[in-house]
């Protein structure tokens, strides 16, 4: 606990001081330190500042400075012992637990993109986070626990950044955790194969004055090419330990948790705290400005004033602010940094962001010229010849529709024979349940409602893993970065950058962690309006839907017609882009920043661990929210059981004379019930409303159920278009072909047909986002507004699109 929490005459034993620079040393040379014995003596008044009594005298805290001081409380130490433990702590006792507890070592994970952060952390802390090959996949802070050697390690795995000027969210994100969590270690990992432009990063984490580790990264690479690094030489030079990765084969891990401990126990002999030579002119600027902020203890307590000084010569507008709310002479030092800010602009002759900017790469230029030696041996740049063709002004576009057609080809007709067998089961699943129990409503809960529900969206799983092969084999290539390379002339004429393409493309597999992924854009309306579009990009979830419709009515060209879907979602998001930035996003252009990575072969290992990550996901749903939906809309079709019938059906039945009259009259029978139902008055109440689109009431209660998740769609036409048990060996395919209208102008008409099933497939790619998005996209934007928003235009378009495609068509048929 923090000893901020400890009540007045409680004591403590000190396990940590968080915190850096002046306020942590200054604690500590106060005598709080790990293992001492602190007691609370009185809060003031005003509960801020508080009196403790250390090692035979009084000294008083603000309670922000005591939040930074862990101890461990009687009770504590108590629950940290066996739990056959009966009787007293003693004090001996309190400081081996103190000790015990100050084993526990907080780390963040910081570094560019594509460095190996996350690979590093899942390989530590056992996690499975995706890992994919561009920048901006890690966009929240993932949190871990790994062991080694009795210690605990916390590790958090933060957003992949190139600096800590907080111009971007992951930037903010990555700076506050630093400033506000104060983790005891920050892991700096770096891409051996790229130096010079990883180390950037590193300056500025020195400025920043805090305990830093480089986890030297992809370290084979650096010998592949026959680099020669002497990395312990660079890290006596700037006074950070440098250890040795390769993360994705495990090595260097343990070595990087031995470092960790050593300079947590401050026993490493390379670190120290170094500043970065800017220069005669500026380090003369830096001098006068700290000088300025030197009149305020408090701020020069939480930050290091050479760090202030920095941040305030290149504009931050971070710093700027947090000055300006915690500092009373902000005026008088602005004053000062304008003026010296001035100076150098005038005698540099350059703006002062690109005076540090140009100081820092000279620093690591130097640094590297006496450590790092270039490999003689020359390999062909295999990156840049892929490139040739790829990212190609003419052969790039043809190249990534073939890909995008090929992922949806092959997932169409590769799993044909697993999606058999997965169906026989379901079948033989339904036969010794429904041959086992007598008839009632607990068996036809279990055969009508959960194993027609969940099995009719099931088989689809094989489907679900080729998707996700695809997505994780675009994304650990690099290729993905390239999609948004080749893409960013369209999405510029749009009214932003390529960038965006990658929360689209990512929509493919989940809309959710997508609009999520928005964060890595700069300009906040280039976020909402990729959130707002990102819907068309078909997710999984509407795949089996397509999956199901395409197979039962397209046959053998289902491949290409389920294509085409996600061309329409792709075409509908460029189109609402355009309008939506004319109407409400007339944003200033943002340049294309973004990183293209070298292409990497992917492991086995990771894509076989994100398609089965993936595959988990899927059944768990089928546990949760697609059970208990299939288990409601059973219950809305099984319930009331005695309604008014047109025919004497039970009497027909018995008076039949043949099999497939008894059967017919069944499934008329089980029909009629089922439109009589509570989930028939539903359907029928909202029929009139999707009529004009072609769908019946089974249709219109399917989408209405596909609100909650889109796999429901899918299980509710399952328990829908099923007949009485005796018709559950049938396959759902095969009902929704055979279906007809059994009253009404269309009588005798199929209910289905290939462009009802087209304009539906239409429908579903386009109506209501699920929930989960909606809520990802109040959480995104920050208000209920944009969420709104887009419930109302995306089903309003999806009605209004469906209904010229179905009347369109429905002409032409009849010219």
């Amino acid at each position: 606990m923090k000893l901020s929490e400890l009540t007045n005459g409680h004591k403590g034993i000190i396990t940590k001081v968080k915190g850096s620079g002046a306020l942590r040393t200054r604690i500590l040379e106060m005598g709080f330190v790990r293992g001492k014995e602190i007691l609370v003596v009185k809060n003031a008044p005003l509960k801020d500042p508080i009196e403790y009594s250390i090692m035979g005298y009084e000294v008083s805290l603000r309670r922000s400075e005591a939040e930074l001081i862990e101890v461990i409380t009687p009770m504590e130490a108590k629950n940290l012992k066996s739990n056959e433990f009966e009787g007293i702590i003693t004090e001996n006792e309190l400081k081996i637990s103190a000790k015990e507890k100050g084993r526990k070592i907080n780390i963040a994970l910081v570094g560019n993109p594509n460095a190996g952060k996350t690979t590093l952390f899942n390989y530590a802390s056992k996690s499975k986070e995706r890992v994919g090959n561009y920048g901006g996949v890690t966009v929240d802070a993932k949190h871990g626990i790994a062991k080694h050697k009795d210690y605990q390690f916390d590790v958090v795995d933060l957003p992949g950044t190139y600096s800590l000027t907080a111009y971007s969210p992951e930037e903010l994100f990555v700076r506050d955790h630093i400033f506000t969590e104060y983790p005891d270690i920050v892991i700096n990992v770096i891409d051996a194969s790229n130096l010079e432009r990883n180390l950037y990063l590193t300056t500025q984490l020195i400025d920043m004055d805090i305990k830093v580790i480089i986890a030297l990264n992809m370290y084979d690479e650096l010998i592949k090419h026959g680099d020669k690094f002497d990395y312990n030489a660079l890290g006596k030079l700037i006074g950070i330990p440098i250890v040795p990765t390769v993360s994705s084969k495990g090595k260097g891990i343990e070595e990087l948790f031995d470092k960790i401990i050593d300079v947590y126990e401050d026993k490493d002999p390379t670190v120290r705290h170094i500043h970065i030579n800017y220069g005669k002119e500026v380090e003369s600027s830096i001098r006068k400005i700290q000088e300025e902020i030197w009149k305020s203890k408090s701020i020069t307590d939480k930050l290091s004033s050479r760090y202030i000084a920095l941040r305030l010569i290149e504009n931050d507008k971070w710093i700027h602010s947090y000055l300006q709310a915690n500092l009373s002479h902000y005026d008088s030092l602005t004053s000062v940094v304008n003026k010296e800010i001035a100076r150098l602009e005038n005698c540099c002759k350059n703006d002062t962001e690109t005076l540090l900017t140009d100081a820092r790469y000279g620093f690591i230029s130097g640094a590297l010229k006496e450590t790092f030696q270039g490999g003689i041996i020359e390999e062909r740049n295999t990156t840049r010849i892929i490139d040739t063709i790829i990212t190609h002004k003419l052969f790039g576009f043809p190249v990534f529709f073939f890909f995008i057609w090929l992922m949806f080809q092959t997932t169409f007709t590769v799993v044909e024979y697993p999606m058999n067998w997965i169906e026989w089961l379901v079948t033989q699943l339904s036969g010794i349940v429904e041959s086992s129990m007598a008839e009632g409503p607990i068996r036809d809960l279990l055969v009508n409602g959960i194993i027609a529900g969940v099995g009719s969206v099931i088989i689809f799983l094989p489907n679900i893993i080729i998707l996700f092969f695809f997505i994780s084999l675009m994304e650990d290539t690099g290729y993905m970065a390239r999609a948004a390379f080749i893409m960013d002339k369209i999405m510029h004429k749009i009214g932003f950058h390529g960038q965006s393409f990658i929360p689209m493309i990512m929509g493919f597999g989940c809309n959710v962690p997508a609009i999520i992924s928005t964060r890595m854009l700069k300009n906040k309306n280039d976020r909402i309006l990729t959130m707002l579009i990102n819907p068309f990009m078909s997710c999984s979830a509407r795949f089996p839907v397509y999956v199901l419709v395409a197979g039962a009515f397209f046959g053998k060209n289902a491949g290409n017609v389920i294509f085409s879907i996600y061309l329409i979602g792709i075409l509908l998001a460029i189109l609402v882009a355009i309008v939506f930035n004319k109407l409400f996003f007339k944003s200033k252009d943002v340049p294309f920043v973004m990183e293209l990575p070298p292409y990497r072969l992917p492991t086995l290992k990771a894509i076989t661990r994100h398609m089965w990550h993936k595959s988990v996901q899927y059944l768990q749903k089928m546990g949760g929210i697609i059970l208990i939906a299939s288990i409601i809309i059973w219950a809305l079709g099984y319930y009331p059981r005695n309604v008014e019938m047109s025919k004497d059906y039970d009497t027909l039945i018995k008076q039949a004379n043949k099999i497939e009259e008894v059967n017919k009259l069944k499934e008329e029978k089980a029909i009629e019930h089922k439109e009589k139902s509570y989930i028939g008055m539903l359907g029928k109440t909202i029929e009139p409303i999707m009529e004009p689109l072609g769908f019946d009431w089974r249709m219109s209660v399917s989408i209405l159920t596909g609100i909650a998740a889109k796999e429901v769609v899918v299980s509710t036409m399952g328990v829908l278009f099923a007949g009485d048990e005796s018709m559950q060996e049938e396959a759902l395919i095969d009902r929704l072909v055979s279906t007809k209208y059994s009253q009404g102008e269309k009588a005798g008409t199929n209910v289905f047909n290939p462009l009802v099933a087209y304009t539906f497939m239409l429908f579903i790619l386009i109506y209501f986002p699920c929930m989960a998005t909606i809520v990802a996209i109040r959480k995104e934007s920050g208000s209920w507004k944009w969420a709104l928003f887009s419930i109302f235009y995306t089903t309003s378009l999806a009605w209004i699109i469906s209904f010229l495609v179905f009347q369109t068509g429905t002409l032409i048929s009849q010219l």
